[in-house]
C-alpha cells in the first residue's frame, strides 16, 4: 500500500461522475463512473473504495477533497427545490411577481409570469408591518407579533425554508436580524435566508429574488452535502470537504451550506479553471473552452489567461444577482435526444437520456436516438473503450435507435441520419460560441479552442472549421478536466459588506 498523500477532485455531471486522484509528485489516477441520479453521493463513495482497491489509495492518506456539483442548478431547472415562504415589508408582497416588467416575448396573447414566481407563490408570502428609510433610519418599528404569526402560519402550511427581505435592510439589518431571532426561537429547525446576508445591495426585486433562491436551495444542498460528508467520514476520510463556487473559488462545505446560491455554476466553473491551466501550459492567453458532457455544453471565454466573470447570471431563464464565471450553458451533449418536431424537422436536445437509462448504445434500456449513438454509428467512438473501458457500447442498438427514430421517418440511410444529428448539434454549439464571443465584440478566430468533457474532442474540429478558429488545444485528460480543475482552484472566501 502506498504511503503518499493524495488529493481528490470529484465533478458530478448529469451522466458521468469524474474522479481525479493525484498523489503529490506522481501521475494522476482517473475514474469515470455513471452518476447515481437518485443520490449522487453514492457514486462518489463507491469510487473511493475503487481507488483503494486499484491503486492503494488509503482513506487516511487523503488530505484534500474538492467537489464540483450540479445539485443547485438541477434543483432550479427541475423545479425540485424546497417549499419556501417569504416575508416582506408591508406593501411589497408582490415584488417577486411584478419584477422589472421586462418581457422576453412581447407578442404572446396570453401572458405568463416571467419572474420566478414558482419560488414563493402568493399564498406563501406575508407582509410584515415595519419600515426603514433609504438611509436605514427606522420609520416604523418591527411588528414582532406579526412576524411570529406569519411564521406559524407558513410552517403549518408546510414550508421547509423562509426568506426574509425587508426594504432597505442592506442599510440597516436590525429588523431582519430581530425577525430571524424570533423565528429561530419559535421554529429552531427552519432554514432561514436573510437578504442583508445573501445580497446586501440596492434594487428590491433583485435582492428579493436571490434571497428566495437561496432559501429554495438551502434544504436540498444542506442534505446533499451533509450526506456526502457523512459518507466520506464513514469511509475514513477526515480531509475537509471543499466545494467549488460559481466564481471559481473553493469553500469548505459548511460555508457552502450557509450560502447555496453561490453554487449555481459549481461544476462548469471547475472546467473553466482546468481550461485556464491547459492554455497556460500551451502559452495561449486567449481561449474559448467548451465542455461537452452527457446533458449539456458549457462555453466560456478566457482572456489574457483570466476567466471572464459577470456580476449577474441567468439560471433557468431567470436573472440571478450572484457573481459567477461567465459560462453559457446549452442543452446539448452526448446524451441529447434526437427527435422530429411537429413539422418533421430534425431537432437535438434539450432533453437528455442521462445516465439512466442512457443512450441506446449503453444497453441499459434506452430506446431514444442520441448524439452518442450517432457518434458510434459514425465510428467516432470505440465501443470497446468507452469511459476508460468501464462501459462497452452496443453499436447494433445505436443503429436500431437511429433507424427507428430518425433515418426511416426522414427517408435517409443510418449514416446520413447520424451525420445530420451531429451537424444539428454542432450548429447549436457554434451559435453558442458566437453568443459569448461575436455578440460581445470578440473575434473567435483570434482565440484557441479548448475542448473538454467526454464529448468535447469529438466536436472540436467541426466547430473550429465553422468558426474559422485555427488552433485547438486538446488537454491530456479532456474527459475529466473539470475534476482536475478542482485541484487547481484557489480557496476563496466571498464577503459582501453592507452598502
Amino acid at each position: 500500500m502506498k504511503l503518499g498523500r493524495f488529493e481528490i477532485g470529484v465533478d458530478i455531471g448529469g451522466t458521468f461522475t469524474d474522479i481525479v486522484c493525484r498523489e503529490r509528485g506522481g501521475a494522476p489516477h482517473v475514474l469515470k463512473v455513471l452518476t447515481t441520479r437518485d443520490d449522487p453521493s453514492q457514486a462518489v463513495i463507491k469510487s473511493i473504495a475503487e481507488l483503494a482497491e486499484r491503486w492503494g489509495v488509503a482513506a487516511n492518506r487523503i488530505t484534500r477533497f474538492a467537489h464540483g456539483t450540479t445539485v443547485a442548478t438541477n434543483a432550479v431547472l427541475e423545479r425540485k427545490g424546497a417549499r419556501i415562504g417569504l416575508l416582506t415589508t408591508a406593501g411589497f408582497r408582490d415584488v417577486l411577481e411584478i419584477g422589472r416588467q421586462l418581457r422576453t416575448d412581447v407578442y404572446r396573447v396570453i401572458l405568463d409570469p416571467q419572474a420566478p414566481v414558482f419560488l414563493a407563490p402568493r399564498r406563501y408570502r406575508r407582509e410584515i408591518p415595519e419600515r426603514l428609510d433609504a438611509s436605514g433610519t427606522v420609520l416604523t418599528a418591527l411588528d414582532e407579533a406579526a412576524v411570529v404569526q406569519a411564521a406559524d402560519e407558513l410552517v403549518q402550511e408546510g414550508i421547509e425554508a423562509l426568506a426574509i427581505s425587508f426594504l432597505f435592510s442592506f442599510r440597516n439589518p436590525v429588523h431582519e436580524r430581530r425577525a430571524a431571532e424570533l423565528i429561530r426561537i419559535r421554529h429552531p429547525g427552519l432554514a432561514l435566508s436573510l437578504s442583508h446576508e445573501v445580497d446586501p445591495a440596492f434594487r428590491e426585486y433583485e435582492r428579493t429574488v436571490i434571497t428566495a433562491f437561496d432559501a429554495y436551495l438551502k434544504p436540498r444542498v444542506d442534505i446533499y452535502l451533509a450526506r456526502l460528508g457523512e459518507g466520506l467520514a464513514k469511509a475514513g476520510i477526515d480531509a475537509p470537504l471543499q466545494v467549488m463556487q460559481s466564481r471559481g473559488g473553493l469553500a469548505i462545505a459548511e460555508v457552502a451550506r450557509q450560502r447555496p446560491v453561490r453554487l449555481f455554476l459549481s461544476g462548469p466553473a471547475a472546467g473553466v479553471i482546468g481550461g485556464q491551466i491547459v492554455g497556460a501550459s500551451a502559452a495561449a492567453d486567449d481561449l474559448i473552452t467548451i465542455d461537452v458532457g452527457g446533458t449539456s455544453a458549457d462555453i466560456a471565454l478566457i482572456s489574457r489567461r483570466k476567466p471572464m466573470l459577470r456580476a449577474e447570471g441567468v439560471i433557468g431563464g431567470h436573472a440571478v444577482r450572484v457573481a459567477m464565471v461567465d459560462v453559457t450553458t446549452l442543452g446539448a451533449g452526448g446524451g441529447s435526444i434526437a427527435h422530429l418536431d411537429a413539422s418533421g424537422g430534425l431537432r437535438v436536445g434539450p432533453q437528455s437520456a442521462g445516465s439512466e437509462p442512457g443512450p441506446a448504445c449503453y444497453g441499459r434500456g434506452g430506446e431514444d436516438a442520441t448524439v452518442t449513438d450517432a457518434s458510434v454509428v459514425l465510428g467516432y467512438l470505440d465501443p470497446d473503450f468507452f469511459a476508460g473501458g468501464r462501459l462497452r457500447l452496443e453499436p447494433t442498438k445505436a443503429t436500431e435507435a437511429i433507424d427507428a427514430k430518425v433515418a426511416k421517418p426522414l427517408g435517409m440511410t443510418t449514416a446520413q441520419a447520424a451525420l445530420g444529428i451531429h451537424r444539428v448539434l454542432n450548429a447549436q454549439m457554434a451559435e453558442g460560441i458566437r453568443l459569448v464571443s461575436v455578440r460581445q465584440g470578440i473575434d473567435p478566430r483570434a482565440y484557441a479552442l479548448v475542448p473538454l468533457g467526454g464529448a468535447g474532442g469529438i466536436h472540436a474540429t467541426a466547430l473550429a472549421r465553422e468558426l474559422g478558429i485555427r488552433r485547438i488545444i486538446v488537454p491530456r485528460l479532456p474527459g475529466v478536466l473539470s475534476a482536475a480543475g478542482l485541484l487547481a482552484a484557489p480557496v476563496a472566501v466571498e464577503v459582501t459588506p453592507l452598502v
